[in-house]
């Protein structure tokens, strides 16, 4: 399992429970996981002579190994490795990619622009309006995206990406794509570039103050399934993004296998897609795996394998999961490393305490991130899921802990 966040923990539980698997080793891991290897996750070299040598199916949890080519690597060296080649994970790693696959194939989007200048991108931005979404085409970590409410707050953006370089070279080109207002969720299906499965439905949350306030986050917190997604949308998503997007990229010479990630925005029952992620979210992944009952390794093997046609619909248990980050103070700017997290010798019914930027030190965990961990509850229905992980939640503390307290709330609300 490489990667080494709450989603890499989530998905490494999740596959133990398969009683054909032996050990499942986390590369590099963190303070929760099993079996830790201490490898980076772009050394693709020391990846595959580990896999080797220790007869391993290989996940990919995170994007920068996708970008990088990891799966075209390790197909190479004939190693079984789940996960989208670089070609498949552009989708994912050049959002000027993403979204000229988008226009070109008809699958509903914001209308946008593309920019390096940074005196041509405030002249449009004077000409539409500051009502715009401004986004680094490459990674930055879930937070390359602006959504501007002001025409001050659209010019600063654009001289944090293209003057101050922020983001680096993800930065170097941005596109300014129309704010289209409605209802946000996630969309994941499981694809062996044939078909597409659908996986739960669920919604996250990407601002790090309650009330969707402040800047976005890798994600504060997330549950499933969400009422937004009735079953009609859920079609909709599927037939008009989901085996679009796949048949499309078929057409262009590329198989997607791996996790389509489609995040959505719903507006007047229409979805258009936000972005594409090449992976599994974090942390949609860990509510979703906490609902999942069909054994996730065997639908991993037949995405690998093109076989997902065979396979039946994937179970899920009839209860809502809620999952609630708790980060350290000033996340996602700067924040402390090295406290240590109490409560967490604690085993909770019906949840589960996912690790994310956590480490080992001595015989303590301490923190090591800005999201330390995700707390996930289930229950019967989405308020008892929320009243779970929270209390779990208090049961946790370190010196400078810090939650949302609205997790969830959206979805109760829509109810």
């Amino acid at each position: 399992m490489i990667g080494s966040g709450g989603r890499e923990h989530a998905i490494g539980w999740k596959l133990s429970q398969n009683n054909r698997i032996d050990r499942v080793f986390h590369a590099p891991g963190n303070g929760g996981t099993t079996n830790n290897v201490q490898i980076p996750v772009d050394n693709l070299d020391e990846l595959a002579k580990f896999a080797s040598e220790n007869d391993c199916f290989t996940v990919v949890g995170p994007e920068v190994p996708l970008a990088m080519g990891i799966v075209d690597f390790f197909n190479e060296k004939n190693l079984q490795i789940f996960g989208p080649t670089r070609k498949a994970a552009q989708l994912e790693a050049s959002k000027i990619w993403a979204k000229q696959f988008l226009k070109r194939n008809n699958i509903p989007t914001a209308a946008f622009e593309i920019f390096d200048d940074p005196a041509k991108a405030k002249e449009y931005i004077s000409q539409v309006g500051y009502n715009v979404v401004i986004k680094a085409d490459g990674l930055a970590a879930g937070k390359g995206v602006i959504v501007c409410d002001s025409m001050d707050e659209a010019e600063k953006s654009i001289d944090m990406m293209l003057v101050d370089k922020k983001f680096g070279d993800a930065g170097s080109r941005i596109i300014i794509e129309e704010r289209i207002d409605g209802i946000e969720a996630s969309y994941i299906a499981l694809s062996d570039g044939k078909i597409a499965i659908p996986m739960a439905t669920s919604q996250d949350h990407k601002r790090v103050f309650d009330n969707d306030k402040g800047p976005n986050t890798g994600g504060m917190g997330a549950y499933s399934p969400t009422p937004i997604i009735d079953e009609d949308i859920s079609q909709k998503i599927k037939e008009k993004i989901i085996d679009k997007t796949i048949s499309a990229l078929r057409d262009e010479g590329i198989t997607f296998q791996g996790f389509l990630y489609a995040g959505i925005m719903l507006k007047d029952g229409e979805p258009y897609v936000l972005e594409y992620n090449a992976r599994m979210g974090d942390p949609e992944c860990q509510p979703i795996l906490m609902r999942m009952e069909s054994d996730l390794f065997e639908y991993l093997v037949g995405s690998v394998s093109g076989t997902l046609d065979t396979m039946s619909p994937i179970s899920w248990k009839n209860k809502s999961a809620v999952c609630i980050i708790l980060a350290s103070k000033g996340y996602p700017e700067s924040y402390s490393k090295g406290d240590e997290i109490f409560g967490l010798e604690q085993v909770f019914d019906d949840g589960f305490v996912f690790h994310a930027g956590t480490k080992k030190q001595d015989a303590k965990i301490v923190t090591n991130g800005g999201r330390v961990l995700g707390v996930t509850g289930l229950g019967d229905t989405l308020e008892s899921a929320i009243n779970h992980a929270y209390s779990i939640s208090e049961k946790i503390s370190w010196k400078n802990k810090y939650l949302r307290t609205d997790i969830g709330k959206k979805g109760l609300s829509y109810l």
